[in-house]
């Protein structure tokens, strides 16, 4: 199977990665920003972990920011981060 990921996709792993652990997420991370997505299964999985984290927060925010405009951002962020969760989910069903 092949794992895809659009030029805004990659950015918004990249930046999620980059707010972990940097020993935990060093390799993954280093992968994404040579665009080589041939990750292994521990691999996707820990990127799907950190995504899901980064949802759970970015959820709390969007709950607590008063400003609609912000808020209508963070929820475009969020439509994003759930698009490749569901991407890198998908990729650990066909691993």
């Amino acid at each position: 199977m092949q794992f895809y990921l659009t030029s805004e996709e990659l950015k918004l792993l990249a930046n999620v990665l980059l707010e972990q652990d940097a020993k935990q997420y060093g390799e993954i991370l280093d992968k994404v920003m040579a665009h080589d997505l041939r990750l292994d299964a521990g691999e996707l999985l820990d990127s799907a972990t950190a995504l899901e984290t980064k949802k759970q927060s970015l959820r709390a925010e969007i709950a607590a920011q008063p400003d609609a405009a912000k808020k209508a951002a963070l929820e475009s962020k969020l439509a994003l981060l759930e698009r490749v969760l569901d991407r890198v989910n998908e990729a650990c069903v066909m691993f």
